[in-house]
């Protein structure tokens, strides 16, 4: 095993080195080049027509000074129109195990509602917000059934 180790290196070497050599004899072939004059620098202009570009327009203006890369847009806002007040209903429900949270999924796919989880140290919250009361409190129901307490209330935002 010493042996195969201590001649492995030269060996190595010298295969590298037949590598090198017959690589760069065959990147350095003796074969003529053909075109053996000089290239010619051909001098004719070609003139193209101008293409129309949203930036030649700042170079035609008379206006002196900087111009904005953006379009300015002005919007005006009729701030006395009279606001319609919906109101907005938010159902709440603690979860307290993983069946709970999927017998509640499945619900909620079924009605198709959308709900947000939040998941803290005291448990899972369920929150739907919605303007159809009725409708949650038709999953109030259903979610008795799978003994989960739900309750709805309108929402308030706060501050």
């Amino acid at each position: 095993m010493q042996k195969i180790i201590k001649w492995f290196a030269p060996f190595l070497a010298l295969g590298v080195a037949v590598f090198i050599v017959f690589f760069l004899v065959s990147i350095n072939s003796q074969d003529e080049v053909i075109d053996t004059q000089p290239l010619v620098l051909k001098n004719e202009t070609v003139f193209k027509k101008p293409e129309k570009l949203w930036l030649n327009h700042f170079s035609k203006s008379e206006r002196l000074g900087y111009f904005y890369p953006v379009n300015e847009v002005y919007i005006t806002l009729d701030l006395n129109e009279k606001i319609t007040k919906t109101i907005t209903y938010k159902l709440s429900a603690k979860l307290l195990d993983p069946y709970q949270l999927f017998c509640l999924k499945e619900e909620l796919k079924r009605h198709k509602l959308k709900y947000f989880l939040k998941k803290d140290a005291k448990g899972i919250d369920l929150l739907i917000y919605s303007q159809n009361v009725d409708k949650l409190n038709k999953l109030v129901k259903v979610l008795k059934n799978y003994k989960i307490k739900a309750t709805v209330a309108p929402y308030k935002k706060e501050d």
